[in-house]
């Protein structure tokens, strides 16, 4: 590449580019998570044996957890499909707001160079960075302060990007004229605006921690008139709507692969999608406190939140039953890897749903609380919902991307092999909360060694379905098989092209198609 290939790509606006861009850092990210999450399921092979010290155990599972929710999930799902999808989907040439995008992007880097420097370090205070394990007292290590860095940068980078993402969804409606009748973009919108609401909260509890750990301050040292559980309402402020800020755009994806599966292209039930994901979204901003029953809340405030909880499972119950609709209606389509993953991601799902319901309950709660069971339901929601995602956003808009089509056997192949993964990794895990094994101890009583051990088997399961997944793109790119149109709908590109106004339509496919 030329010197001023690599200037046209250093100093771009184009979308395009910089969601590309996002899709590299997170993807890369996200195989360093894979890693540290392998290294921590290693470390339980057999009982009392121990791949790393539990110092070491405890900055593996800090590690693993920023990177994959700040790292992975989120620039891919977000910064990355949000930047490419959000012009075509809404007819214009590019975001409202490019030299912001671009900022936004590159404060990426700099985040995950602070990130590196605090895995150099060491920060072993676990993703909640709860007070006071991560106060100057019990975290002396400067990692910490370099790790909550890093997370200002990258929430400073969401909120620039939410802000540009709003301003173009809804300054499109106005400045086009186009109907604006795609669930993609409704779900990118509802998703801005929860980063837009929570995440100056986590800021603000993050320079806090900092103040306490570094200028003598005590905003969560009782020693010093502070409160340790004002940290945590402000963490979970974020922290629960986090959750639908990672599954929201999935769930716009689903909804418009799902269309795709049917003979009929309109969007079955658009406007009782929209408002479940609104919904959702009001919901999720009034539950942060069932993270936080064993703290001594009294019984109203904890029945209030058991409640809210609950009741969020009505408005994703009417998505689930919506793609299940459109789905009866593709049976036509059987072979295709994309209605394969949106069957996995509906069971997975909806049991890490269950199991939600489950937790909601503050009684079995206090009992369930910090043990293996927890876990297991935030994987099966949270991870699996979001990282299948993912592939299926890949695996749909990968011709539109690259031009290139995928194997469809490869595909259905990659995807037996991660289900089997993920299942043997995670699900054993609910017998082990049940038993009352605690989360994030690197020892376990010895009748555990077996079970644990299919748990480690799966994860290398998972991990080897990441790498086949790479294969797969890598032999689609080499191979060479060049298409116009989506592999498994020749009429939804043609279809997204018309949306497009026509003076658009070659500044926004011609340079990839």
């Amino acid at each position: 590449m030329s010197f001023t290939g690599v200037y046209s790509w250093v100093f771009t606006l184009d979308h395009k580019r910089i969601g590309l861009f996002y899709m590299l850092v997170g993807v890369w990210s996200g195989f360093m998570g894979l890693g540290l999450s392998l290294l921590i399921r290693v470390n339980f092979m057999e009982p009392y044996f121990s791949v790393v010290s539990a110092d070491c155990y405890n900055f593996l599972v800090t590690n693993h957890g920023v990177i994959m929710i700040f790292f992975f999930l989120m620039p891919v799902l977000i910064g990355g499909f949000g930047n490419y999808l959000i012009p075509l989907l809404s007819g214009i040439p590019d975001l409202n707001l490019p030299r912001l995008n671009a900022l936004s992007m590159w404060l990426l880097l700099p985040s995950v160079m602070f990130l590196l420097v605090s895995m150099v370090l060491g920060a072993g205070v676990g993703w909640t960075f709860y007070p006071p394990l991560s106060d100057g007292v019990f975290s002396v290590s400067p990692g910490v302060d370099f790790l909550m860095f890093s997370l200002h940068l990258a929430g400073l980078s969401s909120l620039l990007g939410s802000i540009n993402f709003i301003s173009t969804i809804l300054g499109s409606v106005v400045g086009y004229g186009v109907p604006r009748d795609s669930v993609v973009l409704w779900a990118y919108l509802f998703t801005s605006v929860l980063l837009l609401v929570s995440l100056p909260v986590l800021a603000a509890a993050i320079t806090m921690l900092l103040f306490d750990r570094n200028f003598g301050s005590a905003f969560f040292d009782p020693m010093g008139g502070g409160d340790p559980v004002l940290f945590q309402h402000m963490f979970w402020f974020f922290g629960h709507p986090e959750v639908y800020v990672l599954i929201l755009p999935g769930f716009g994806a689903i909804s418009y692969i799902c269309s795709g599966l049917t003979p009929n292209p309109t969007q079955f039930g658009l406007m009782g999608m929209v408002s479940a994901m609104f919904c959702i979204v009001g919901l999720g901003l009034a539950v942060w406190g069932h993270h936080m029953f064993v703290v001594g809340m009294d019984v109203s405030t904890a029945v209030f939140f058991s409640s809210v909880t609950m009741i969020i499972g009505v408005p994703t119950g009417i998505k689930v039953f919506s793609w299940l609709y459109m789905l009866s209606n593709s049976f036509n389509t059987t072979s295709e890897p994309a209605l394969w993953w949106i069957i996995s991601f509906i069971v997975l799902f909806t049991f890490g749903g269950v199991t939600g319901i489950i937790l909601s309950a503050c009684v079995l709660d206090s009992i369930l609380h910090d043990t293996w069971f927890v876990v297991a339901h935030f994987h099966y929601v949270m991870s699996l919902g979001s990282y299948i995602s993912i592939i299926l956003m890949f695996v749909w808009w990968w011709p539109l991307i690259t031009g290139f089509s995928l194997n469809k056997y490869l595909l259905q192949a990659h995807c037996v092999v991660s289900n089997v993964g993920f299942n043997l990794c995670f699900f054993p895990m609910h017998y082990f909360g049940v038993c009352g094994l605690p989360r994030r101890v690197c020892f376990y009583d010895s009748t555990f060694g077996a079970i644990n051990l299919v748990c480690t088997i799966g994860s290398v399961f998972t991990v080897f379905s990441g790498i086949f997944l790479l294969f797969i793109f890598w032999e689609s790119v080499t191979i060479g098989n060049r298409v116009i149109g989506n592999y498994y709908d020749p009429n939804s590109l043609v279809n997204l092209v018309n949306t497009i106004p026509a003076t658009h339509a070659e500044v926004s496919l011609g340079s990839y198609i």
